[in-house]
């Protein structure tokens, strides 16, 4: 899949902190690139996701519950990635990606899967994550 270019349309702008520590929780994520490509053209459910699903589709690296896989997409949208989709009648269990989403997409297309966090980002995201620092 390519993504679409727009000479015209400049891209946000993020602070480095902000696209740091989205990329750092991506990275710590169980999730492959391939899901996150696949949400850059269309919403995905949480069903196709979650589960042997989810290995199936490419969009795991290994199969992971429901409850865990909506809790790590929940906080890849306070860190700014994701969105949920939303229907006539309310928030569905979709999810799409952000601005800021599609430039870190857009930044490791072509590559296997995220770069591999060190250990001090694991435990920086990991702090974040549980202790939900607003920052």
């Amino acid at each position: 899949m390519a993504f679409l270019e727009f000479p015209n349309l400049t891209s946000l702008q993020y602070p480095t902190f902000t696209e740091k520590r989205a990329e750092r929780a991506l990275g710590c994520g169980p999730f492959q690139i391939n899901l996150f490509v696949t949400m850059g053209f269309q919403s995905v459910g949480l069903k196709s996701i979650a589960s042997d699903v989810g290995l199936k589709n490419r969009y795991t690296n290994f199969p992971i519950s429901e409850l865990a896989a909506e809790n790590y997409l929940l906080w890849l949208i306070q860190v700014g990635v994701l969105r949920r989709e939303v229907d006539g009648q309310g928030i569905t269990d979709s999810f799409r990606l952000t601005p800021l989403g599609h430039q870190l997409v857009k930044k490791y297309t072509g590559q296997e899967n995220w770069p591999q966090p060190s250990m001090s980002d694991r435990l920086n995201n990991f702090i974040n994550r549980w202790l939900r620092f607003p920052v």
